[in-house]
């Protein structure tokens, strides 16, 4: 038997999927809700995947998107719908079109997956614009390198559109959408976000909460009666966000809360007192999240995770613990340990001898000047550079009006040098100006310097956590492992009264307490009399 067609059967590998048809879906996205309304680029989109098909004699089954999706990720409902479409129709689909890769996603590894699996039911994805031949090696590689670029190009926008929004929130400006309950007009050409109908509303959800111990369902239960009708899930992140009582949280601020400019819904009291009832747990008792017995609560981090650290009690023994909620840390240590290593690192920084407090202050001075005189020669140059962009501006649009250069090239300009504008502004704001009451502040710094140690253990729970943050911003970390605690982010003004105290005592240790080498004080950047957070 010489025919191998009957052993057909045990061989192996599969027959590649050919290109079955020249049937296509089209496929158009934008951004932003903003581009979708306006119609931005969707039917010019839409104008050229037509004429590619219609130029290779494709078929066109289907046109999807034509809306705002964003394409960091894939949990996208009209590009879903896409594929389902492309996947199951009946007229077997062999192509979808874009206008380019960055059309169809951002998202890099999971955008070269998608296009594999669709490979392999004969699906190729064209881009018009980056045209790529993905059925051969070379051109599946290429097709590839695109959308990591794109995936690039997406992580570089965010990470610039990201700096802006931290600067303004750091301004106390809120960018986004208000949360409900507010709404954003423009007073005198500012833009302002103020508390409307349904916000006085949602403040007696608050005074509720608070007067009369209402449960959540109660409370939606009486909104809704008075003609606000809202989710019990949105009942319980209503009580925990801060933007209602003046703080801005966001995911670009890394953890800290800053003072808004919008306004109030209700007092932080308020907003503190509701959160003490929400945190009452299902065994009825509840938890006091101002324990004066434990201070360093949300400053002392853990060291492996960086998350803060809670506190806890053991009745029996009435000892007061720190430790570490992640799941499977076990970092943990005793309160009165902890607290009396703090105290020992405060001592260090108190000033005992005015003379030296006298000394500290001239030089604090005199550095300030110094340094501030090349921020102000700094910030000229900065001034004449955008004199400079605002005359380059001035010429482009006169250009444009005479019809000397196109709206295309007008456009790529502006952008330009309003993005250059943009840079040096930043540059202008971080510039000094010379303080009139220089010496003034020194002395209120030095001030709060002086027997802090002796201040902190004596001021109450919410005046220790201001001494706390004032001194490092970051909180301290604690390490089980080696039992340490250690800061990066020690006060300037402390660190400098630090160096002196090294060199008239002649200590060499450093500050211990903190894991922090007197070489690591050296020249400590800035010197400034100011701070985020004030004692």
């Amino acid at each position: 038997m010489n025919s191998t067609v009957l052993f057909n059967q045990f061989a192996k590998g599969k027959t590649s999927v050919k290109i079955r048809s020249n049937n296509c879906v089209i496929y158009t996205r934008v951004s932003t809700k903003e581009q979708a309304d306006n119609n931005m680029s969707l039917a010019t989109q839409r104008k050229v995947c037509e004429q590619y098909a219609v130029k290779n004699n494709f078929a066109i089954m289907g046109n999807f998107g034509g809306t705002y999706e964003s394409a960091k990720t894939d949990e996208r409902k009209e590009f879903n719908n896409m594929l389902s479409f492309v996947k199951n129709s009946r007229q077997k689909i062999s192509y979808i079109i874009v206008y380019s890769v960055d059309r169809f996603s951002r998202s890099g590894a999971n955008a070269i997956y998608i296009t594999e699996q669709l490979k392999t039911q004969g699906v190729n994805v064209i881009s018009v614009t980056q045209p790529t031949d993905s059925t051969t090696p070379s051109g599946s590689l290429q097709q590839n390198i695109q959308f990591i670029f794109s995936e690039y190009d997406n992580q570089l926008r965010r990470e610039k559109c990201m700096s802006g929004v931290k600067e303004a929130l750091l301004r106390g400006e809120w960018c986004h959408k208000p949360p409900t309950g507010y709404d954003t007009i423009k007073e005198n050409g500012k833009r302002k976000i103020v508390v409307n109908a349904k916000g006085k509303l949602l403040r007696k959800a608050f005074l509720w909460k608070t007067e009369k111990g209402l449960s959540n369902e109660e409370i939606k239960k009486r909104l809704a009666s008075m003609g606000l009708k809202v989710s019990h899930q949105f009942i319980s992140a209503l009580f925990k966000n801060p933007f209602y009582c003046g703080l801005l949280s966001h995911n670009a601020l890394e953890g800290e809360l800053v003072e808004g400019h919008h306004e109030k819904l209700v007092s932080r009291e308020i907003f503190l007192e509701v959160n003490g009832i929400l945190s009452t747990n299902h065994h009825g008792y509840k938890t006091n999240e101002e324990r004066k017995e434990l201070p360093l609560k949300r400053f002392m981090r853990c060291e492996d995770c960086a998350k803060f650290m809670r506190g806890y009690v053991v009745k029996k023994k009435n000892l007061y613990y720190y430790k570490c909620n992640t799941p499977g840390c076990k970092n943990n240590k005793r309160a009165d340990d902890l607290h009396k290593n703090f105290s020992s690192a405060l001592e260090r920084f108190n000033i005992n001898d005015e003379e030296m407090k006298d000394g500290i202050a001239r030089e604090m001075i005199a550095e300030y000047e110094e340094r501030i005189t090349v921020k102000e020669d700094e910030a000229v140059k900065c001034e004449n550079q955008l004199a400079e962009i605002d005359k380059k501006l001035e010429r482009l649009e006169e250009r444009f009006i005479l019809e000397e250069i196109s709206a295309e090239m007008f456009r790529k300009y502006k952008d330009r040098f309003n993005a250059e504008k943009a840079e040096i502004e930043k540059l202008l704001m971080k510039s000094g100006r010379k303080m009139s009451n220089l010496e003034e502040c020194v002395n209120v710094l030095l001030n709060s310097a002086e027997n802090i140690s002796e201040y902190w253990g004596s001021a109450d729970y919410v005046t220790k956590q201001r001494v706390q943050f004032w001194i490092s911003s970051e909180g301290l970390l604690y390490d089980k492992k080696t039992n340490q605690c250690r800061t990066s982010s020690l006060n300037p003004v402390l660190a400098r009264i630090a160096c002196q105290m090294q060199e008239i005592e002649g200590n060499k240790k450093g500050i211990p307490e903190l894991n922090i080498k007197y070489a690591a004080l050296v020249e400590p950047e800035g010197v400034e009399p100011s701070s985020k957070k004030g004692t």
